[in-house]
Parts: structure tokens; sequence; C-alpha cells
């Protein structure tokens, strides 16, 4: 194959303008036209790349590809409009506003069965991740027995307002947001959890959504997984630790765009009859982002190949909405907010 294949990205922030950046670096694709709202008028840019003022207009170009970067009330509809115009999507998660939204999106998925839709679960490929799901295959610790997860930054930006903070075009706060990210590395790791207990609250920025999520998961083996998902981290924290019947995995820290997180380790540790329980540990700390390029490779290597999609499936974007959902539903008093 010599040609490109021509990618539009609908959906032109932070987000759509990073995602540029590496599919432009892949050797088989190029971007050729974006749109986004804020663009006043249709032009084009001193690099030939077309930009419109709405995804319209934009689906209207010769594409191969689109790359959905919308708030969460439009990516299912546009999503949608992609596959129908025959095109391979990706779409950065949230997969929408609810399970609903991703239900709607798989049935049209399935009247096209040659497209690939991958959506944007990007922590799956840093490299520390990356490595701990290779020391859980490998068994080199055993079985896991529990997991402990928190991700927390200071709000949902911009949490002084706009769509994230209106349940109507977000579907929820700081779970939907950014919590989900650790929901879908704890289903990475361990499978699926089928007994949930929660508290959910908005205590303190008292919008609509949540600013808080507190989390119990079980699975069918008894493993637990407890998760904190906050808008009132005020120092940023990633951080997951995973008992094993053999030793110990931590991942800390985050590489991320804004660089507030810290520095992104996996440390790792064999149990013994210690008092300490753990006579050594090993800490490998990561300097370098590998994950956009990672996920944009992988994309385009299923397309290019006709390859299943690894990570990021619709099928893995509805399981880890429905374990969303199960958590707002699972605290009696947030339950009935969200069927406001």
């Amino acid at each position: 194959m010599t040609k490109k294949l021509r990618v539009g990205i609908s959906g032109y922030g932070v987000v759509g303008k990073r995602r540029r950046q590496y599919i432009d670096q892949h050797p088989k694709l190029e971007t050729v036209a974006v749109c986004d709202k804020s663009f006043k008028e249709n032009y084009t840019y001193p690099d030939g790349v077309k930009a419109f003022s709405s995804y319209e207009e934009l689906l209207k170009e010769n594409l191969d590809i689109l790359f959905v970067c919308l708030p969460n009330y439009l990516a299912p509809e546009v999503t949608m409009a992609g596959l129908n115009r025959k095109l391979h999507v990706f779409c950065e998660k949230p997969p929408g506003r609810n399970v609903e939204d991703i239900a709607s999106v798989i049935a049209v998925e399935k009247n096209h069965p040659n497209l690939k839709l991958k959506y944007g679960f990007n922590h799956r490929y840093h490299d520390s991740v990356q490595e701990t799901l290779r020391i859980i295959s490998s068994g080199k610790f055993g079985e896991i027995i529990n997991m402990r997860g928190v991700y927390g930054k200071s709000k949902v930006i911009p949490f002084s307002g706009g769509w994230r903070a209106e349940r109507k075009y977000s579907g929820g706060g700081i779970l939907l947001d950014q919590g989900i990210h650790l929901l879908d590395l704890m289903r990475l790791f361990c499978g699926d959890f089928t007994e949930v207990k929660s508290f959910v609250s908005n205590n303190y920025w008292k919008h609509d959504v949540e600013d808080n999520a507190y989390a119990l998961l079980k699975d069918t083996k008894g493993r637990v997984a407890m998760l904190h998902s906050s808008a009132t981290q005020w120092q940023h924290r990633f951080s997951l630790d995973i008992s094993m019947t053999g030793g110990f995995i931590v991942l800390r820290g985050i590489l991320s765009g804004s660089k507030s997180y810290g520095e992104e380790e996996l440390i790792t540790g064999k149990r013994n009859e210690a008092d300490t329980g753990s006579s050594q540990e090993q800490v490998t700390r990561y300097l370098q982002d590998n994950s956009w390029s990672a996920e944009i490779n992988e994309f385009a290597n299923a397309i290019l190949n006709n390859e299943p999609i690894i990570h990021g499936t619709s099928k893995e974007a509805l399981a880890t909405m429905k374990l969303v959902y199960q958590i707002y539903e699972a605290d009696s008093e947030w339950s009935p907010k969200i069927h406001n």
C-alpha cells in the first residue's frame, strides 16, 4: 500500500491537536481535514489541511478515517455518522453520556462489520501499565488478591461551568470523566466485577454531577477492588496498588499533558516471610510517554492489516460504561439523580 489513509479530526481542541501530532507521525496516515465549532468560517491551513466549522461539512470530504474528539453528548452522534459514511472511527473516552449512547453506536457498528471502531482508553498504552499486564499474565507474583486505586484532580475542567458541569451534556462528573480510566485498568487486570457498593457525592462543588465517587467492586472469584475518583484532590494523584499471592505491584504517578501527577513509576516486590512482608522492592521510572503513538499505531495496524482491535473495542467500552453506572446506581441517594 503506497497511498496514505486520509484522516479527518472532529473536535480540534487540545486532544484533537495532540492526536494529529501522532497521526501525522505515522507513515501511512495523514490529516487532511479538521473541524471545530470555534472556527468562525471554513478555511485551509498553509499546509493544505482543510478546516470546517461543523462535522457535517467535514464528512463531505474524501476520508478513510475519522477521529472523534468531542464532548460526551456529541461523540456518539458523530461516531455513528462516521460509520455510516463507511469510515473507520477512533473515538475518545468516554464513549458517550450513558449506556444507551454506546448501545446505539454498537447497533450501527454491526451494520458495518468491515470497519474498525476503537475507543481511546489511552492509559492502557502507558509503558508502566503494559509492563504490569505482562507481570500479571506471567504468573510471576501469583494471583491477584485485591486492588486499591486513587485517581484525583482538583476539579473537572472547566468545573466552574460548561458542558462538563451539566449532566444532560456530560452524563456524569469526575468518575465518568477521569475515573473511567482507572476502572478500565481494573477490568484489564482483574476482569469483570459482578457486585458493587458505593458512595457518590457532589458535596463540595455542588454541581449536578459528582465530584467524588467511592466504590467497592467484587468479582466472581471474591477479589475486591477499591476505587476513589476525586475532583477534590488538591495535589493531583494517580495510584494503583495490586496485592498478589506472591508479591505486589504499585503503579504511582502517570505521565500526562499537565505533568501534574508526578513521575510515572512501577514498583514491584516479592513476598517473603519477613516482618515487613517483603525485603526489597524494585522501582522503574518512565521518562517518556509513548502511549499516544502506540495507541494510534495499533489502530492503524488493525486497519492496514485487517486485524482485530486489541484494546478499546466497543464491547470493552460498553462493559466499562456499565460499571460506571453500576457505581452510580449502587448509591441509593445518588441513583435517583442520574434519572432526572
